[in-house]
């Protein structure tokens, strides 16, 4: 659909094509971009207001740190100091060290990896734990 269509740019800004609409594609995504570059590009940022799709190489997808909204508090009231954690951001996702920044919302934290982590996803879940004890988890912001 013409409402729904963009484009396709590099981390740089170079347009590389159009795309048929921001619901097709997903961070960190590789295969079905519609663009050739010579080289694997891959989703780094999806611009939902100005439908634009942000594609680079795989080292761009990589960061240390998000924030967590509407966080479920399990094993703790709140969050009040900063707390290290294994945290895992996906499914399948290998738990990473990180510290749990709490934020003047008891609802949302920050959180900084020890290591970076590919393609930190605004939507998806992120869970907490120390040791076999699940702190919390939320929403990547």
């Amino acid at each position: 659909m013409p409402d729904e269509a963009g484009e396709i740019v590099t981390t740089d800004g170079e347009i590389l094509g159009r795309h048929s609409g921001v619901h097709n594609f997903t961070i960190g995504q590789r295969k079905g971009l519609g663009v050739a570059a010579g080289r694997p590009l891959y989703v780094i940022a999806i611009d939902r207001a100005f439908r634009r799709i942000v594609v680079g190489e795989d080292a761009e997808l990589r960061s240390t740190e998000c924030e967590v909204r509407d966080i479920n508090w399990i094993s703790l009231a709140a969050l009040i100091e900063p707390t290290r954690a294994m945290v895992k951001i996906r499914h399948r996702h290998e738990p990473a060290a990180a510290l749990l920044t709490p934020s003047a919302d008891p609802a949302r934290a920050r959180l900084i990896f020890e290591e970076p982590q590919r393609a930190i996803t605004p939507g998806q879940g992120a869970v907490f734990y120390v040791e076999e004890t699940v702190l919390g988890g939320g929403w990547i912001v």
